[in-house]
Parts: structure tokens; C-alpha cells; sequence
């Protein structure tokens, strides 16, 4: 039996997380998604649940608190820096590319203004961090110090 592949999607547009939320659940894989739509929610859901996701989805331009801050601070706090993160966002800057990596996000994804561009490129990230990609899991004690 497959195990389900918790994600946590960091997302203010409400028609973007609408689409990434249809577009992994049509693929059919074991996927439970938790949505936030700002950097403070981010940290405090990281922060308090017991639960750690499998996968961050991270837009970078969020209210409140910027996906570069919370990266920073997933990338810098022990018990979150192994779970893997994927920028999300429509920033095409390479200052921001660059950023991202020097704060170890595990990929950079431009979202496409096409919509069948859009849903491509989901189903690559679903396709590869759904299939191929091994997670680690947070549910022994030893692993969250």
C-alpha cells in the first residue's frame, strides 16, 4: 500500500492552490494537501503541528511574510531544514533564483502565465517529487532533534 505524501502548499492566489490542488489529485497519487495563504501561517503551522509535511510548495511573493523569509527560517531551524522545499512563484529574477538556492531550496519553478503551460508544469513536479523522490519521515523522535 502507498504511503500518502503530505505537502504543505504556501499559496496567497486562491486560483493557483485551486489548480495545484486539482491538478495532484487527478494524477491520482496518495497526496493530502494543507494550504496556507501567507508566511506567518507557514511558520506557525510548521511550528505547531506534529505532523511534518513531506514537501513544501513555496511561492516566494506572500502577505505579511515573504517566501524568502520563511525559507530562511525552514532552512535554519533543525527539527524543518531536511524537509524538502520547492519554490513555486512567478518571479523570473535572477536575484531571486539565485537567493533561493543560497537559502538550499531544493528546486526553483517558475509558474508559466499559460494555463496549459501552468498544469504542464505541475504535473512535472508531481510526476518527479511524487514518484521519484524518496522522503524522509519525521514520525520517529530521534529524527526531530
Amino acid at each position: 500500500m502507498a504511503e500518502t505524501i503530505n505537502v504543505l502548499l504556501v499559496e496567497d492566489s486562491h486560483a493557483d492552490a485551486r489548480l495545484i490542488t486539482e491538478v495532484f489529485h487527478d494524477e491520482k497519487i496518495m497526496v493530502t494537501i494543507e494550504i496556507v495563504r501567507d508566511g506567518v501561517e507557514a511558520m506557525e503551522y510548521l511550528r505547531s503541528e506534529k505532523t511534518k509535511p513531506d514537501l513544501i510548495i513555496l511561492d516566494l511573493n506572500l502577505p505579511r511574510k515573504d517566501g524568502r523569509e520563511v525559507l530562511a527560517e525552514i532552512k535554519e531551524d533543525s527539527r524543518l531544514k531536511t524537509i524538502p522545499v520547492v519554490i513555486l512563484t512567478t518571479s523570473q529574477s535572477e536575484e531571486d533564483i539565485l537567493k533561493s538556492y543560497k537559502l538550499n531550496a531544493n528546486c526553483y519553478v517558475t509558474k508559466p502565465i499559460d494555463l496549459d503551460q501552468f498544469i504542464k508544469i505541475i504535473k512535472s513536479i508531481d510526476e518527479f517529487w511524487f514518484s521519484a523522490v524518496k522522503f524522509p519521515r519525521f514520525s520517529q523522535p530521534e529524527l526531530e532533534k
